[in-house]
């Protein structure tokens, strides 16, 4: 493509509202644990397993929409993945049972596939110029977060006119709409020929004996586990751990008056925070080895949340945990999709980023279930966030043996 290619393309900007909305109604699931519970009597652990589930099926479901996108089409795959999503959503509003809300969430994982980061990330990143490709990766990725920062604060207001039931129809609405947006993202198909004539059997292959790639799919489990857990958690820890937010002060006066109201906030505050890391990640991406950013990543997020659970929980520190771990929370995907573009090439990039981002997902997994399960039976979620601290340290030092270098026949 030629180098002066611009940057925002309709294929960028289509992405990034699949990708905001996709990701604001998925951030906002951890705002009904409480009313969900309250509602039928359910443990946290019941509800709890059924976000867990959702995020399983969500990485179970990307190298499978990768490989759909990569067979069928980008557009294809992402309606397909917007009606299995809505109809996930649909389902789980009637659902009265935790079985039933945890079968249901199968499709709200696999809906989130197709329409998360392994189809519109490798479709971007064809669509760009290798100059821009590193930040066009990071935008979308912090779209993502955009969708955060109204996602949970959206689904709190809603909870306040209307049934949470009521809300997953909305939501429902809501990503059926993307549809609409669809023929715009018509993204031409940037590869060498060499990647043409190679199978996507040959290129699994290629990366399954090749060292690098099983450590970027094992630092990812720990990127999916904090992720997940916070996104899950973090507003009911907050809730009823965090200190009581005095009447009068900064807090108060922006109408956070209630430590339920803080936890949603905090959501917010940490996708706030990362759009602006991630774009930081994205440009340090061009310059800079991913390698390396990656492992610095993962070291400060171990520092963060060390720091938070040792200190005791006030809304300041809640504050400050939301903005520093912000800050470092989607920065891993744009340097991780990256890295495996510029090792294995842009022609199966959805399929092989999808199979690296199971692993995330299986890190979500266990981190929700487990914030649920641990707490049931200690009251508390302390043991979780120090199994976090030490996933994070491992992912940080798996990173640093990774050869940051195109395979052999394989054109980046």
């Amino acid at each position: 493509m030629d180098r002066q290619a611009p940057l925002f393309t309709p294929v960028l900007l289509v992405g990034c509202l699949i990708i905001m909305v996709s990701f604001a109604i998925r951030a906002s699931f951890g705002v009904f644990q409480i009313p969900i519970a309250e509602d039928f009597g359910w443990l946290r652990s019941e509800f709890s397993l059924a976000i867990a589930i959702q995020s399983l099926a969500w990485g179970i479901g990307q190298p499978i929409f990768g490989a759909i996108a990569e067979k069928i089409g980008d557009r294809k795959a992402i309606v397909i993945g917007a009606v299995v999503y809505a109809a996930g959503l649909v389902l789980s509003s009637g659902a009265t049972t935790p079985f039933e809300m945890q079968s249901y969430e199968w499709l709200v994982g696999f809906g989130i596939a197709g329409t998360g980061f392994g189809v519109v990330l490798a479709v971007v990143g064809r669509a760009s110029s290798a100059e821009n490709r590193s930040m066009s990766l990071a935008i979308v990725t912090a779209a993502g977060s955009a969708g955060q920062v109204i996602g949970a604060p959206a689904a709190e207001f809603l909870l306040r006119l209307m049934p949470w039931q009521s809300v997953f129809l909305v939501f429902a609405g809501v990503v059926l709409a993307l549809i609409l947006s669809l023929p715009l993202m018509r993204a031409p198909t940037p590869v060498s020929k060499a990647e043409l004539e190679e199978s996507l059997g040959q290129i699994l292959v290629k990366a399954f004996r090749d060292p690098s790639y099983t450590l970027i799919f094992l630092g990812f489990f720990s990127c999916g586990y904090q992720l997940a857990f916070v996104t899950a958690h973090f507003p009911a820890f907050v809730t009823e751990m965090c200190g009581p937010i005095m009447p009068g002060g900064m807090l108060h006066g922006l109408g956070i008056t209630t430590t339920s109201t803080l936890g949603a906030v905090s959501i917010s505050l940490i996708g706030l925070a990362n759009v602006a890391g991630t774009l930081l990640a994205g440009w340090a991406g061009k310059y800079y080895s991913k390698k390396y950013l990656l492992a610095g990543i993962y070291t400060a997020r171990t520092i963060v949340a060390a720091a938070f659970i040792l200190l005791p929980i006030t809304p300041l520190s809640v504050i400050l945990f939301s903005v520093g771990m912000g800050s470092l929370w989607l920065a891993t995907v744009p340097l991780t999709s990256g890295l495996v573009a510029h090792i294995y090439g842009l022609r199966y990039m959805g399929t092989l980023y999808g199979i690296v981002f199971l692993s995330h997902q299986i890190g979500g997994f266990l981190g929700v279930w487990l914030g649920g399960r641990m707490y049931d039976i200690y009251g508390d979620y302390t043991m979780v966030w120090w199994i976090g601290v030490g996933v994070g340290a491992f992912s940080a030092i798996v990173h640093l043996p990774v050869r940051e270098k195109p395979l052999t026949g394989v054109a980046a």
